[in-house]
């Protein structure tokens, strides 16, 4: 009785009515789950959350495992990429694996590794609990066409502009709600005898890819969903109408004098951690810096959100194509069909599976059923409501090309283009050229 107890409590948790069987034969046919013997079970799982993730994750799952009785053991490294090639090439996969990436998943589910899961869950409860979008960045080709290869966890959103709140309201600027008000705070600062922007682009040997998150974002400002899905897969050469178009409405921005703090030239040669440092200085030296929400890290020391400093939505370009947001985040995919793996992936699909790891600050959920009330700082919760709001999402779309091009020539070839080394023209067929055939 104990046992039915507990299946029954996982139910409730997880939201849905049935679940498909377990006898591995990918029917879909659904049975009760008290008859899957899933107390006392173990579930494996590999990923990249090490040191404080790792805990979090750990702390994220507990009531989960005490209520039905699963063991999940997750096994995190520095070197996942590596690792998790060699177990699921190598026949010895874990139940579940997390990816950092779509990408990487991606090439699994292309050689036939990863279960569908439209087979194996309540696709309906899933469906329910996210925008289209994120349900579209987890549809992949598989040998046997399209499937559902992930449910997607703990993600965070780049599309954000931070600034010096109390500088900005002493000064009676206000957040632009559109592009339009937001090239009249441009002019406004700038008549002020003021820069407004605050933007870097060295890493070391990835300098570049902060360029490559301003050319992102252009893109899903400028131009379709189906576009920016195409430009990723390589299907829209960099060097068309749409992506040159994109690359114009940053260049507006970068290359206007005036606009940028150091000049264009200043831009390649300025850490992006450095670059947003100056809207605290006094006065500010500039005014405004798009980056994800990490970057808070890289601010001054003591610091206080939401009265120090904040931040607004990068506004959309074209109004008609809603309000989209460049996001990153992590999605759990199956390669093991047993009755408790597929309950922890019913699980991960729902907002409990993310909500103590929320409320203990470092994730965002992108699960509808999720709570504004978890977020326990006000940065998390603003990006939280950004999520939320977006009518779209797509990845950070360098970390979807091929490496030889995302996280090499992309990188290299607008950080010549900034420079002035390159021409675009030069840069945008160097890029072309590198692509994999």
């Amino acid at each position: 009785m104990k046992k039915v107890v507990l299946i029954l409590f996982a139910l409730l948790l997880v939201s849905t009515l049935t679940f498909a069987s377990g006898n591995g034969d990918a029917t879909g046919s659904s049975t009760d789950v008290t008859d899957q013997g899933v107390s006392g079970t173990v579930v494996t799982m590999a990923g990249p959350f090490v040191d404080n993730d790792a805990i979090k994750f750990e702390e994220s799952v507990r009531a989960f495992e005490e209520r039905t009785g699963i063991d999940i053991q997750y096994e995190g490294s520095k070197e996942f990429e590596a690792s998790i090639a060699i177990r699921v090439e190598g026949g010895s996969p874990p139940d579940i694996v997390d990816f950092p990436q779509p990408g990487l998943l991606e090439t699994f589910v292309n050689k036939g590794y990863v279960i569908d899961l439209n087979n194996t869950l309540d696709m309906e409860a899933v469906r329910s609990n996210y925008i289209q979008s994120w349900l579209d960045m987890a549809t992949m080709e598989s040998p046997d066409g399209e499937i559902m290869a992930g449910v997607w966890g703990r993600v965070n959103a780049k599309s954000l502009v931070w600034y010096n709140k109390k500088e900005f309201d002493a000064a009676g600027y206000q957040v632009p709600e559109t592009w339009e008000e937001l090239e009249a705070l441009q002019t406004t600062i700038m008549a002020d005898g003021d820069t407004p922007w605050a933007i870097g682009i060295e890493s070391g040997a990835a300098t570049g890819w902060p360029a490559t998150d301003w050319l992102e974002e252009m893109m899903l400002r400028t131009t379709s969903l189906e576009n920016y899905d195409r430009w990723v897969a390589g299907n829209l050469k960099f060097d068309s109408p749409e992506v040159r178009t994109a690359i114009g409405a940053m260049s507006d921005i970068w290359f206007t004098d005036g606009m940028v703090y150091g000049g264009r030239r200043g831009i390649a040669t300025t850490s992006f951690g450095d670059a947003p440092k100056v809207m605290f200085e006094s006065p500010p030296k500039a005014w405004l810096h798009k980056q994800g929400n990490f970057i808070t890290s890289f601010f001054p020391d003591n610091l206080v959100a939401a009265e120090d400093y904040d931040f607004f939505y990068l506004p959309s370009v074209d109004p008609s194509l809603g309000r989209p947001v460049l996001v990153a985040g992590d999605i759990y995919a199956m390669f093991n069909d047993r009755p408790e793996v597929r309950m922890v992936m019913q699980f991960f699909a729902t907002g409990a599976s993310v909500e103590g790891w929320v409320k203990s600050g470092g994730a965002i959920s992108p699960h509808k059923d999720s709570s504004l009330d978890w977020y326990t700082n006000v940065v998390d919760r603003k990006v939280a409501e950004v999520i939320q709001n977006a009518t779209s999402v797509r990845f950070d779309g360098s970390d979807l090309m091929p490496g030889s091009v995302g996280a090499g020539s992309f990188w290299k070839e607008m950080t010549a283009y900034v420079s002035g080394t390159k021409t675009l023209d030069e840069a945008l067929a160097a890029i072309d050229a590198s692509w994999p055939e």
